[in-house]
């Protein structure tokens, strides 16, 4: 895993990176949580759906919103939020030109920040959305939704109500050719503390089984031989056992922030 730095509309942003060693890997962009609550790319959340990205074989970046970190600029509350995202993806593909996929994933004002980047980006392909602030943040802007993706929520989240995010992805896949998996576990907060390994397996899960569906529509040298999904589920499967014991680590917490 690198850091970088990458020229932003305010100035640098920073960001960590993991270049996969196949040049026609997909990629992926994660988003971090609110600036001005603590949130950053180091983020546990952030960091467990980076790691999901990066076992399954994706190039994929996490990087510090304006504001945050060692990334200039000021917080501006979405716009320019929207434009460090833009740009972020921008950079991502750069490096990436032979790329087959396109994913973005984000953690609550993330969230609602990737879903507005998924509605500007028709190169976008999937999506991950993990408590989306649907009881603070207007999402109507998903008018259609553009395309498929995953939605992930704590049924005990003090900061986002459960119910406004059901409502949310209900009405998501009321829309025609969308379809919105939905994943409402069981004793998780905002923070998902105790269940990092829940959503750990349910995002890999997710990706694996759309990349599947993805795969006969691609061309030819982008389609996964059925060996390689094979490998990469048990990998997942494998790989998220061992997530809780990482978490205790001293290595593994110097490398994310206990804020949101």
């Amino acid at each position: 895993m690198s850091e970088i730095l990458f020229n932003g509309h305010a100035g640098r942003l920073e960001g960590r990176y993991h270049q996969s060693d196949n040049p026609n890997a997909p990629i992926a962009l994660i988003l971090h949580p609110h600036p001005q609550y603590g949130g950053t790319m180091n983020n546990k959340v952030v960091y467990t759906l980076f790691s999901v990205f990066q076992n399954l074989g994706f190039s994929v970046l996490r990087f510090n919103f304006r504001s945050v970190g060692r990334s200039q600029g000021e917080f501006e509350d979405g716009p320019g939020e929207l434009s460090d995202a833009t740009v972020a993806l921008d950079w991502l593909q750069s490096v990436n030109p032979e790329a087959r996929q396109c994913w973005v994933a984000g953690y609550s004002f993330g969230a609602w920040i990737g879903l507005q980047l998924l509605m500007r980006r028709p190169d976008i392909n999937n999506f991950i959305a993990v408590s989306p602030p649907a009881n603070e943040k207007d999402f109507s802007f998903l008018a259609p939704c553009p395309t498929s993706g995953l939605v992930t929520q704590g049924n005990i989240d003090e900061i986002v109500i459960p119910s406004s995010v059901t409502t949310m992805v209900k009405r998501l896949n009321t829309q025609r050719n969308i379809s919105v998996d939905y994943a409402l576990i069981e004793g998780a907060d905002h923070m998902y503390n105790n269940h990092l390994v829940d959503l750990y397996k349910i995002a890999g899960h997710y990706i694996i089984d759309a990349m599947k569906k993805k795969a006969p529509t691609r061309k030819r040298r982008g389609r996964r031989k059925k060996s390689e999904l094979e490998e990469e589920t048990l990998m997942i499967e494998a790989d998220s056992d061992n997530i809780n014991d990482n978490i205790e680590t001293d290595d593994f917490q110097d490398d994310f922030d206990d804020d949101e």
